[in-house]
């Protein structure tokens, strides 16, 4: 961390360009990250050939390094230096909701700009609530935590449904980024880049219950090392009454929005892990891909 804060004092480009050597050498010796990532965009993108893909596989360590740098720029960076890299597109969404009196769910993903976004909506949108999942190290866990706290109002764990209802009932903001389904517990198998995979269905409950908007928030890194955030119309007619075709239209939108950015979804993590019996398991021989 002591490290990560000297690199951030540095101008902007020198410190994402450590953070892309940083993604080289993880690239170069994570050999099972290396061999899940290669795994995701073979199932993602079957389209691809196979040097496609590991030209993928290369650029997206690149944005991982660059996302601990991000990291840091997020807990640490200037107001100023944040004005002056992203702005965010689609604000007038947000004002529509908050002048019906509206509660607002964000509706993000985890990508591997996601720490940055915080110091941008704290600079251009209201207050809002930030969740965040209990990680199996305690230091990480409190690391998150503490780093969205810098930019939001009060940070929420996501197994607390009832603490993100009654902020959403009281109209305010909650920045909730449902893609990665930890358990089958409250979880439908809904296709992802048509491969079976689980997701929660807990954001057709929190806009139900909390009588809340639901508005896509989904950010790119671009070729010039600023930032374009871009807030999307309300998804249509949601909550519909069934959780899963709702979960559907949210994986739709977010697959149009990978699509434009591939190498910045987070592949690094088995998406399609937990299915239940009857499924294929899909990380089973990943030596091949090491």
């Amino acid at each position: 961390m002591g490290v990560l804060r000297l690199i951030c004092l540095l101008p902007h480009a020198l410190s994402m360009g450590i953070g892309s050597l940083i993604g080289r050498a993880a690239h170069a010796v994570g050999g099972t990250r290396r061999a899940i990532v290669r795994r995701n965009i073979e199932l993602c993108f079957p389209h691809l050939t196979a040097g496609e893909r590991d030209a993928l596989t290369k650029r997206h360590f690149l944005a991982l390094g660059m996302s601990i740098i991000e990291m840091g720029l997020g807990r640490w960076g200037s107001d100023r230096l944040h004005m002056r890299l992203g702005h965010i597109e689609g604000m007038q969404h947000i004002d529509a909701a908050m002048k019906a009196g509206k509660g607002i769910i964000l509706l993000s993903a985890h990508f591997t700009t996601l720490e940055i976004m915080g110091r941008v909506l704290e600079q251009e949108g209201p207050t809002f609530s930030a969740v965040y999942r209990k990680n199996r190290s305690a230091f990480i866990t409190e690391l998150q935590r503490t780093g969205r706290e810098r930019s939001a109002d009060e940070t929420i764990e996501k197994r607390d449904i009832k603490k993100m209802i009654r902020r959403l009932r009281q109209g305010g903001v909650v920045w909730y980024a449902p893609d990665q389904s930890y358990d089958r517990k409250g979880a439908e198998v809904i296709e992802f880049f048509g491969v079976p995979s689980m997701h929660t269905t807990a954001t057709s409950v929190l806009a139900r219950l909390g009588k809340a908007v639901t508005l896509p928030f989904f950010p790119q890194r671009l070729a010039d090392g600023r930032y374009k955030f871009r807030i999307l119309p309300p998804l249509e007619d949601f909550p519909s009454g069934d959780n899963a075709e709702d979960t559907r239209k949210y994986v739709s939108v977010l697959e149009e929005h990978i699509r434009s950015c591939p190498e910045q979804y987070l592949w690094v993590h088995r998406k399609f892990k937990n299915l239940p019996d009857g499924y294929p398991e899909l990380y089973s021989d990943l030596d091949a891909l090491k």
